[in-house]
């Protein structure tokens, strides 16, 4: 039984790993999205990259696409937080019964 929940403790943690690398792709495209915004904000001529090549397009246009990107970011980060927070207590969990177990083995 405890190996069994050895197996899951091992996935749990995996997945903890994958959740918390994919937070923080997401924390540096949000970076990323704030520092355009500020640079945005200085300038008076602004280019968009559309496949291969880099157009002409208004501020205020880029402005408002950054700022829905961002939006769209902060709602999936807050979901990998929660996820994080629901896996972090399985994870906490299992872990108090595999050593529970395992305690009561040695006596």
């Amino acid at each position: 039984m405890s190996s069994e929940k050895i197996n899951q403790l091992q996935l749990l943690q995996q997945n903890l790993q994958n959740l918390q690398l994919q937070k923080q792709q997401y924390q540096s495209q949000l970076l990323e999205l704030e520092s355009a915004v500020q640079e945005l904000k200085t300038t008076s001529q602004a280019y968009k990259i559309v496949g291969k090549i880099m157009i002409s397009s208004s501020i205020p246009t880029l402005l408002k696409e950054l700022e829905e990107k961002k939006e769209v970011l902060d709602v999936r980060l807050k979901n990998f937080v929660q996820q994080e927070k629901k896996l972090q207590q399985t994870q906490e969990k299992l872990q108090q019964e595999v050593m529970s177990e395992l305690k009561d083995k040695k006596k």
